[in-house]
């Protein structure tokens, strides 16, 4: 409703004419803008401005802090509900035992499960990065092993002595979640 964050109000509005919105949200029409700020004082209200950009500006009486507060607890309550995404690695080498895999692999779906993505290094030692296709092997088996829960976002690819992959967790899987866990 309201464009912009820094509202002018009362003696700021420097404009002729006014759209004027009482206290109730009612339209009281075109008032000069002196008239609506002896309307606001004698109301024990502020006039704000809130459309500045409107043919006469729309102009609004309202108690300017108590919309501000307002205004700051709705801001808040939108940081709350925004979920940051954060990128969580997992490293490995060319010549890693099973069980390791599948501790690394397990660790890479506890990360998608939480909604983070995950960036998996493989790292090359000495001689070992002439052999890039092993560490391509290992970032696809990853990948099969995850393809329920996660999508390849950014494909196996050689950076200095390090292959890296990104996966993403599966957006409508972790849609599903919400409503099961919203009926329940």
């Amino acid at each position: 409703m309201f464009i912009s964050k820094d509202w002018r109000i009362n003696e700021e509005i420097r404009v002729r004419e006014v759209r004027l919105i009482d206290e109730n949200g009612e339209q009281a029409g075109i008032v000069p803008a002196r008239d609506a700020l002896q309307m606001a004082v004698e109301k024990g209200l502020d006039l704000v401005e809130i459309a500045p950009g409107a043919k006469p500006p729309v102009c609004r009486l309202m108690d300017y802090g108590k919309f501000r507060y307002e205004q700051g607890k709705r801001d808040k309550e939108a940081r709350k509900k925004q979920k940051v995404i954060t990128v969580k690695e997992v490293k490995m080498r060319t010549r890693i035992e099973d069980h390791d895999f599948e501790v690394k692999s397990k660790n890479a779906k506890k990360f998608l499960d939480g909604g983070d993505k995950v960036k998996v290094t493989i790292m090359f030692k000495g001689r070992e990065i002439s052999h890039v296709e092993l560490g391509r092997d290992l970032c696809d088996k990853l990948a099969e092993a995850l393809k329920s829960i996660a999508l390849v976002e950014r494909e196996p690819k050689v950076e200095g002595r390090n292959m890296v992959m990104i996966l993403a967790p599966r957006v409508d899987i972790a849609k599903n979640e919400n409503v099961s866990n919203n009926a329940g």
